[in-house]
């Protein structure tokens, strides 16, 4: 029996993915911090690995209402680098 694939909802489509396909910014005291494992302790929000989900993301505020903290601009520069790729 297959083991089913853990689905997470992106925050700007509300599109359902596997989790290894998102990227997780997780809220910490200092600010929000990309978790590259997925498995960092904290409440977690998802976005797509894409460029308009992340701008729409940003646009609409969603880190800010879903984590209670903005994204930072180098945070942002670090995570348009990894959709680029």
């Amino acid at each position: 029996m297959k083991k089913k694939t853990p689905l997470r909802m992106c925050v700007a489509c509300q599109a359902m993915r596997p989790k290894a396909e998102m990227l997780r910014l997780v809220a910490e005291e200092k600010g929000l911090v990309y978790d590259r494992t997925g498995k960092h302790n904290g409440r977690g929000a998802y976005v797509c690995r894409d460029e308009e989900c992340l701008a729409a993301a940003v646009k609409k505020k969603r880190f800010l209402k879903t984590l209670g903290q903005d994204i930072s601009g180098e945070l942002l520069r670090e995570l348009e680098e990894l959709v680029r790729l």
